[in-house]
């Protein structure tokens, strides 16, 4: 209680500091009062007095009682179609949990590819990156399919990090896991529900559409070369005792044996998943909306009952990030019509005036990367820093197509540094297989790998492609 105390005299502080502080010339009272009340939503969703849907659902009322905000449009949000896809997108998962269907197909590769060490890491992998296409909820793949599977292999060995054997097998498996989880949220629109965030932000200030498609193709390149050399390099840096894994062949051989035949369930979902997949990546050709079609797998699924109208309710995840997305999402466009964006764009890009635009443009993304240790998620990341540095980066001369692409996929990739640097840190870290000490050491060294091959290989390759 006494800590919670502290942590709201911190986000209150933050919001009536700024907002008794008079506003600079050229800004309205009304826009300083909201940056101040957006801040403070910013600040409380990283010291969290309250859970961060919370934090938001504050921030929206707080700007409708000081008017900042008219009601109607502090509820907008809510009617945003993007923020509906990343809701439909969760139930998806929760169907994926429910069926088994995720389960099957990491056993699927355990079995086929998982005889070594290095094999196993590569198949709960591989099994993440068909998950990411469409499983917006990085806490359901690892919390609810990847690391039940990934404990329960290295407990087979006996790597436990209650007694001291958890370097056999469970630091290697862990750490390598998670620095692939977030080369995974980069890989596709999908892989983590702050993207289509970054979506709307890049629509909004640069005109640019991240769509499904864009974004993947965008990103498979780097992402192939990343999820192939960081586990390469997290096996050197920590090799495990154990380097042969024919046990995990034999546990998902029974384990297969033991889920029988699809089941009608799976079989529904994995005609859906197709699908829905297939006509994300084909939308520049039919030209249906990605919200209409992830909202009509669900239909399907309902129909189907596959899932029923109760588990929807019951996804509490998926509507506590529908209330908190809602309201960010508003906050953004709101801050957008404002001219306090531009006016940080333009006092930054004055002090980099000095420097051509491709040096200009590697110092900035430098900074807007190593930011990200001091942020608990990459959404609070994205909603304080994607819109000014996309803005300075502009001011300076930088190429719209390329700095939108380095900003989206730094967002994401930056959350390896720490042990909270997103949703599912916590959880692996939380194990106990890994000490902070060597989290922080891969996360520093993974992210000077991913900066070089994203920095590096992936402007080379949207340059084929034309997009800048």
């Amino acid at each position: 209680m006494q800590n919670n105390g502290v942590k709201w005299l911190i986000v209150v502080g933050s919001g009536l500091g700024l907002a008794a502080i008079p506003p600079p010339a050229g800004v309205a009272p009304g826009a300083w009062t909201l940056l101040a009340i957006f801040i403070a939503t910013i600040v409380g969703s990283i010291v969290q007095p309250l859970p961060g849907s919370a934090m938001v659902f504050l921030g929206v009322v707080a700007l409708a009682i000081s008017k900042a905000v008219p009601i109607e449009r502090a509820l907008s949000g809510y009617a945003d179609k993007y923020v509906w896809l990343v809701l439909a997108a969760f139930f998806i998962s929760r169907a994926m949990i429910k069926t088994g269907l995720g389960h099957r197909i990491a056993l699927i590769f355990i079995r086929l590819i998982g005889r070594k060490t290095i094999g196993l890491g590569y198949s709960l992998v591989l099994t993440d990156f068909i998950l990411a296409s469409f499983v917006p909820s990085t806490g359901a793949r690892s919390g609810g399919i990847i690391l039940p599977i990934a404990r329960s292999v290295t407990e087979t060995y006996d790597s436990r990090p209650e007694d001291g054997t958890e370097g056999r097998l469970g630091t290697f498996l862990m750490t390598m896991l998670y620095q692939c989880e977030v080369v995974l949220c980069a890989t596709f629109l999908t892989g983590q529900a702050s993207n289509v965030i970054i979506r709307n932000l890049t629509a909004e200030n640069s005109g640019i559409d991240l769509n499904y498609s864009i974004w993947f193709v965008s990103a498979i390149v780097p992402s192939i070369i990343s999820l192939t050399v960081v586990p390469l390099l997290i096996y050197r840096l920590f090799p495990p005792e154990v380097r042969e894994t024919p046990n995990a062949v034999a546990f998902a051989h029974r384990e297969l044996e033991r889920l029988g035949r699809l089941a009608r369930g799976e079989k529904i979902l994995l005609v859906v998943f197709a699908a829905v997949v297939s006509l994300w990546i084909t939308t520049i050709w039919h030209q249906i909306d990605s919200t209409v079609i992830a909202l009509a797998g669900i239909g399907i699924l309902l129909v189907t009952q596959v899932l029923t109208w109760r588990d929807l309710i019951d996804e509490s995840p998926a509507w506590e990030v529908f209330i908190w997305y809602g309201g960010l999402v508003m906050m953004a466009t709101e801050l957008g019509r404002t001219n306090i964006p531009s006016k940080f764009a333009g006092g930054v890009a004055s002090a980099t005036g000095g420097l051509s635009w491709p040096l200009a443009l590697v110092v900035l993304a430098l900074v807007f990367f190593y930011a990200h240790y001091a942020f608990a998620s990459i959404t609070a990341h994205v909603m304080a820093m994607f819109v000014p540095f996309l803005l300075v980066t502009a001011a300076i001369g930088a190429p719209a197509g390329l700095t939108v692409l380095v900003l989206a996929y730094f967002a994401n990739l930056s959350a390896g540094l720490t042990h909270y640097g997103t949703t599912p840190a916590p959880v692996y870290f939380g194990l106990g297989y890994v000490t902070q000490r060597r989290w922080w050491t891969a996360g520093f060294v993974a992210s000077v790998v991913n900066i070089v091959i994203w920095g590096v290989v992936g402007p080379i390759w949207w340059k084929a492609l034309g997009w800048w």
